[in-house]
């Protein structure tokens, strides 16, 4: 494609999105898997633009000084430029490489809720912009409940639940560097320790001793990574979805909640589906509804371009979030 050819379809896009800029400080500027320039990504988190290159090849010098210099003139408070290209040798490059600028924000504000950030954390941005609409209904429905977040990495959704109200939180992530940032999260918030408890170590060891422990939340999130292996287990997204669930469901006090994340990006929606109402022919699980991620993050029907690799329906996007409410056998009459 030709340089200039992708400039003015991320232009569209940026252009569609004006609105956002008045009411929040994360959002997809373009997502060119969708919007027309395959492998290419532009995510604003407040003060600075990422740029992220997913692409075999990478993005031509050209077309990245282009979308820095039309970035720099059009994009209102902007003050510097992240470049990530995800298939570099560099770990520095994959991590970040700040290419306009002295520094990048360390916070941002959604929804009145205050996030840590370190957009040189990993290869992502330490904050998923797809999970909006879930911190959202965490934000709206956690008062008084005891919430559980498993695979929490930074842990957003736990810090929404607990500015929420949630009468406790537990985020635990094998990954005490992640968890590093949900307690600087928690501390901004104002929630204390108590309130907001950090658990690193592996998941299903951890749920092994909470169901010893006959511990129960009114919420329990699973939001696995799409593949991984400890000595403890195995996830993988593709076929053990409701193995993960499983281990998790006896967690989830009577009426309660479970929120289960699938990003897996070639399983069709309507696989994920058909796998919850096999789970869901049980009395005591019932599929309550999904939530769909924003349309910044999927892009927009008037600059839509491409299909994802597979189906996602019903689901918007291939992050796919869904909305279990559970019954227990011990509180049956």
């Amino acid at each position: 494609m030709e340089e200039s050819e992708a400039l003015i379809r991320i232009i569209k896009a940026a252009i569609r999105r004006q609105g956002l800029t008045s009411s929040l400080e994360a959002y997809r500027l373009f997502n060119g898997f969708y919007e027309g320039v395959p492998g290419l990504v532009l995510d604003r988190y407040a003060s600075a633009l990422i740029i992220f290159d997913h692409t075999d090849e990478g993005v031509s010098q050209d077309l990245l000084q282009s979308i820095c210099d039309w970035s720099l003139e059009n994009l209102d408070n902007l003050e510097s430029i992240l470049f990530k290209r995800r298939r570099s040798p560099s770990n520095g490059v994959k991590n970040g490489l700040l290419i306009h600028g002295l520094a990048v924000p360390e916070k941002i504000t959604e929804l009145g809720v205050t996030y840590a950030l370190n957009l040189q954390l990993n290869q992502d941005a330490s904050f998923y912009i797809d999970t909006r609409h879930l911190r959202q209904w965490l934000l709206e429905h956690s008062l008084g409940w005891r919430v559980l977040n498993t695979f929490a990495y930074t842990g957003s959704l736990g810090v929404a639940a607990g500015a929420g109200g949630a009468q406790q939180v537990v985020q635990t992530d094998l990954n005490s560097r992640f968890l590093d940032m949900a307690k600087q999260s928690c501390k901004m918030n104002d929630l204390s320790p108590e309130k907001c408890k950090i658990l690193a170590g592996d998941f299903f060891r951890v749920v092994g001793r909470m169901r010893h422990n006959k511990r129960l939340f009114d919420c329990a999130i699973l939001d696995p990574p799409y593949f991984s292996v400890t000595g403890a287990g195995r996830v993988d997204l593709l076929g053990e979805t409701t193995r993960l669930l499983n281990k998790i469901r006896p967690l989830v006090a009577h009426e309660g909640w479970l929120v289960v994340i699938n990003n897996a990006l070639f399983l069709p929606g309507k696989d994920f589906m058909d796998e919850l109402k096999e789970l869901c022919k049980s009395p005591y699980l019932s599929f309550m509804g999904k939530i769909d991620v924003p349309l910044d993050v999927t892009g927009y029907p008037e600059t839509i371009v491409e299909s994802p690799p597979v189906d996602p329906a019903p689901f918007n996007h291939p992050t796919k979030i869904a909305l279990l409410n559970v019954l227990r056998k011990d509180q049956q009459k």
